[in-house]
């Protein structure tokens, strides 16, 4: 019936569906067949006929519109900015009690109890005395509750930033003229922190000592947290958390591992009961091992068996913990139960009167007045303060997004970045220093149970009860205890090792970059790590962008679809046309790669083929004259008149992300000279970036900017009609 109805509707009518139907092919493919003798350039070939966008406004424009709607001021901008600012005036109000009440309460409880033995461990560490490790882990618990959008991520003291705080604790109190040993060593209670003592720095006036070596050492560490949490605010306003992109994985697994290390170095004395001076450095691991050695005859023997009692108790413990932890409801607290009985043991065994074993010291109650940043140390740790503010943003950040993913919310980088801000730069004025996310106890804050961020809260309650009240019971607590403690929970960081065969192969690259971070960061230092593991990963992405796979394609039967010849079978050629593709920006570093390689796949250097057809053409200038009666040698007329195995190049530009002033002249030089050796060269697939790169860069003769093709298929079909209709050669210049 339909057929009937539309031959009824008259010639007219078929006519304008034979257009139709015409149109829409010649839309898909760009050869139709055409009169001999037409013109190869209009006809059969249709453009890429696309309308630019108008142009953006001025940069000034712009500014001013951006100025307007940033400075005007309304009720309903000014809550908005609230809301956002203070994320904890969202989600409080809309808590419900009886579904994630129980949940954080005991997360945040849980995470309380492992996080108290961990503050104090760490806190010898950062070079610092006890106290101030429980102080850091109750203000950031209560900031990031009221700044951070995670509902899982555990804020706290870290063990990485903790032994690059202490690294530069030691230099300053060096630097200041205070004996080398270690702040939290001195014996020095922090009550006494604003006494003047008998132990004073060498270039400084009596007038200016107003706290001991434990004082000035918090206040180093403060002073450096301080500026740390500047920066990060400064990032989040300006909005340039991309630096934590050349951080990737692979970087940060390595540079944990490698300061694992120097973390585990820095605890092994303590295992030992040695009084020896803490370095830092280049080296500082190397060096601290044989300063070991040598002292190791004076080995502390109460300590040494304390420290093997703990290993034997702790290790299995917290194997035992990871393996049945999808059974249990909560890991078991092992460490506060050593904590407990090895503070037990060892006031009733009098452990330091009669061994002589080094003790956490005197603990006290309450807080200590607030007091702001030594603003004079500014300059000598500012520098320092980079790498901790951008290694805690980016661990805070990653982790953040990890777990909001996995439990379907969303979490606001910038906003992220202004709460670890603020987590640094109010607790420096209450005596705190450095802190981020740690993944060992946001794992156990999520395992228990934990809902949202108000666990965090409960885990400060937990630690301010310590504060208030249990604190100096700790008095008697063996610093090899805290030590082991510290070594233990580097187990996750170290076992980074079984997993190098499965990384080496997903990627060789991403293993070898692993492997220099780790190295470096062990073996020079942990900034210099950090450092050396940035660059080398920058590196290896310019090498992958100099080096890059450039395949010849293939046709897949049936289709519009070009593959690598060299990755699959049963692919068919085009007579006469090479495919050709270049899977990497093209610019100033690469550019004689992809001269090189395109020759290479092509087998035809057209620089060469010019010189060796003027040679033999020269030569046959000197036979002529030579031979009188004008016969020509054979050889060199055949050289010159030997066909090449292909008339067209397509360069597939799909992968090409841009280009610079050096790429669009390299294209130039490759068109220009193949096209001397009667060889066009067309480009597919070209992004916009690419296309206006081009435009800019007078790549096309006036007139010819309607030769670049969507597809490699309309490329090919191009230069099979152009062959089969006028056998022109059509090439840009």
């Amino acid at each position: 019936m339909e057929e009937r109805s539309l031959s009824q509707q008259g010639p007219l009518l078929q006519g304008v569906l034979e257009m139709t139907a015409m149109a829409e092919f010649n839309s898909i493919h760009s050869v139709t067949e055409m009169p001999e003798g037409d013109n190869p350039k209009s006809g059969f070939h249709h453009g890429m006929f696309l309308e630019p966008q108008e142009k953006k406004k001025s940069m000034k424009a712009l500014v001013v519109k951006q100025a307007k709607k940033t400075c005007s001021c309304t009720p309903a901008k000014v809550k908005d900015f609230v809301l956002s600012f203070f994320p904890v005036l969202q989600w409080l109000p809309k808590y419900k009690l009886r579904e994630y009440l129980l949940g954080d309460i005991m997360s945040g409880v849980i995470v309380g109890v492992l996080l108290v033995p961990q503050s104090i461990a760490y806190s010898l560490l950062a070079g610092q005395e006890p106290i101030y490790g429980l102080y850091t882990s109750f203000f950031a618990g209560i900031i990031y509750f009221i700044f951070g959008t995670s509902r899982h991520i555990s804020v706290g003291i870290f063990g990485v930033i903790c032994l690059m705080v202490g690294q530069v604790v030691d230099r300053e109190i060096q630097r200041a003229g205070y004996d080398a040993e270690p702040a939290a060593l001195s014996g020095l209670t922090a009550t006494a922190a604003y006494a003047n003592t008998t132990s004073f720095p060498v270039n400084r006036t009596s007038k200016e000592l107003l706290c001991d070596k434990s004082c000035y050492a918090i206040t180093v560490g403060a002073t450096m947290t301080f500026i740390a949490g500047v920066y990060q605010v400064a990032m989040g306003f300006f909005q340039v958390g991309f630096v934590s992109v050349y951080l990737s994985d692979s970087l940060l697994s390595g540079f944990v591992t490698g300061a694992s290390f120097t973390i585990l170095t820095s605890q092994a004395k303590y295992l030992l009961g040695l009084n020896i001076p803490r370095t830092s450095g280049i080296g500082s691991l190397i060096i601290t091992w044989i300063n070991i050695f040598r002292n190791i005859h004076k080995t502390n023997i109460c300590d040494l068996i304390t420290s093997i009692l703990c290993f034997l108790v702790l290790i299995p413990a917290k194997e035992l913990n990871d393996r049945f932890k999808s059974k249990l409801k909560a890991p078991v607290p092992v460490e506060l139960v050593v904590i407990v009985a090895a503070t037990l043991a060892s006031h009733f065994g009098k452990l330091r009167e009669t061994y002589g074993s080094s003790v956490a010291g005197r603990i006290p109650t309450g807080f200590l007045p607030p007091r702001p940043p030594d603003w004079n140390l500014l300059p000598h740790v500012a520098l320092d303060a980079i790498p901790l503010a951008i290694i805690g943003f980016a661990i805070t950040v990653s982790l953040s997004e990890m777990f909001a993913k996995k439990h379907g919310y969303s979490v606001k980088a910038n906003q992220e970045m202004y709460a670890i801000g603020f987590c640094n730069i109010i607790p420096s004025f209450f005596h705190c220093f450095i802190t981020s996310a740690a993944l060992a106890k946001t794992l156990v804050k999520e395992s228990t149970g934990c809902s949202t961020q108000m666990s965090g809260m409960v885990t400060s309650l937990v630690i301010l009860l310590v504060l208030l009240v249990i604190a100096p019971l700790f008095y008697s607590l063996q610093k090899c205890v805290l030590a082991v403690i510290t070594i233990v929970n580097l187990k996750g960081a170290l076992q980074k090792f079984r997993d190098l065969p499965k990384m080496w192969r997903l990627s060789r690259v991403d293993t070898v970059i692993w492997l220099v971070t780790m190295a470096a960061s062990a073996l020079i230092s942990t900034e210099i790590g950090l450092l050396v593991g940035v660059c080398f990963s920058m590196l290896c992405v310019i090498f992958r962008t100099q080096r890059p796979e450039a395949p010849l394609l293939g046709w897949v039967a049936e289709s519009e679809t070009y593959e690598s010849l060299s990755a699959y079978k049963n692919l068919q050629t085009k007579p006469g046309i090479v495919v050709f593709r270049f899977e990497a920006p093209l610019y100033y570093i690469n550019k004689e790669c992809f001269k090189s390689i395109l020759y290479k796949q092509t087998g035809v250097n057209p620089v060469w083929v010019k010189a060796a057809k003027k040679k033999a053409a020269k030569r046959m200038l000197r036979e002529k004259e030579v031979d009188s009666g004008g016969n020509q040698t054979s050889t060199s007329m055949d050289f010159v008149s030997e066909p090449l195995g292909f008339h067209t190049i397509v360069i597939d530009c799909c992968a090409v992300q841009f280009l610079d002033t050096a790429g669009i002249r390299t294209l130039k030089e490759v068109c220009k000279d193949y096209r001397e050796i009667e060889v066009q060269v067309l480009l597919a697939q070209c992004n916009p970036s690419v296309r206006s790169s081009l435009i800019r860069g007078e790549f096309f003769k006036e007139g010819e900017d309607h030769l670049l093709f969507h597809s490699v298929h309309q490329a090919v079909d191009y230069a099979l009609g152009a062959q089969r209709h006028s056998g022109t050669s059509v090439c840009k210049n």
